[in-house]
């Protein structure tokens, strides 16, 4: 599955298009799919890293995640939460791969099945910062909206996306520049106790703030 408008974003990215010139959309999707592209988005780099990208707790174990192909995803496979006490996904990425003196915001990509459970009365804590040292910005972080509307836009709730997900906001860092830092994002719940289940997770989204 490859959006309409793939071949101007493929236009767009830093990646030599001479190693995206494949003779289909289907060997174009699958190179996509183990090796996403970076966008220059005003001149700032943003990143998508894929379910498959995270380390994720029991990730591997069929009783807890399960991974399938999903039409409207970007990846080969996605992963869908199944039955978790400890729920933990981490993801990591190299500081030199993002522009330098921009401030990035980092969301959650993902949806949520009809029946969930364990997210709304003991919501996930977030954190995103470097591996050497740079404090880390920690937030809980709400998965599901409120059934009624809140009257004012509330930054915290998820927001639909034009491309068929939610995103949540994890976090923000700023990438000053030059330093060879590992950025570290974390997302857990792991003391009440309480079984999860119902979470779809299709990356984690890395991308400079607007303006």
């Amino acid at each position: 599955f490859l959006p309409s408008d793939y071949q101007a974003i493929v236009a767009r990215s830093s990646t030599s298009l001479d190693s995206l010139n494949f003779s289909s959309k289907k060997q174009l999707y699958l190179s996509l799919s183990d090796n996403p592209i970076l966008i220059d988005d005003n001149k700032k780099k943003c990143y998508l890293l894929s379910a498959r990208d995270l380390s994720i707790e029991s990730g591997n174990n069929n009783m807890h995640w399960l991974w399938f192909p999903l039409a409207e995803s970007r990846f080969r496979k996605v992963a869908e939460l199944h039955h978790v006490r400890l729920f933990d996904i981490c993801g990591k990425m190299n500081t030199s791969m993002l522009s330098p003196k921009t401030n990035y915001v980092v969301y959650l990509v993902y949806k949520l099945r009809r029946k969930t459970h364990g997210f709304h009365r003991f919501p996930p804590m977030a954190s995103v910062g470097t591996t050497e040292g740079v404090e880390d910005c920690k937030q809980t972080v709400c998965l599901s909206r409120p059934k009624r509307e809140p009257r004012k836009q509330n930054p915290l709730l998820p927001k639909w996306r034009k491309d068929g997900w939610f995103e949540s906001k994890l976090g923000e860092y700023f990438n000053e520049g030059g330093e060879n830092d590992e950025l570290q994002i974390r997302l857990m719940e792991v003391e009440a106790g309480t079984v999860k289940s119902g979470l779809i997770v299709e990356g984690i989204e890395i991308r400079p703030t607007k303006g």
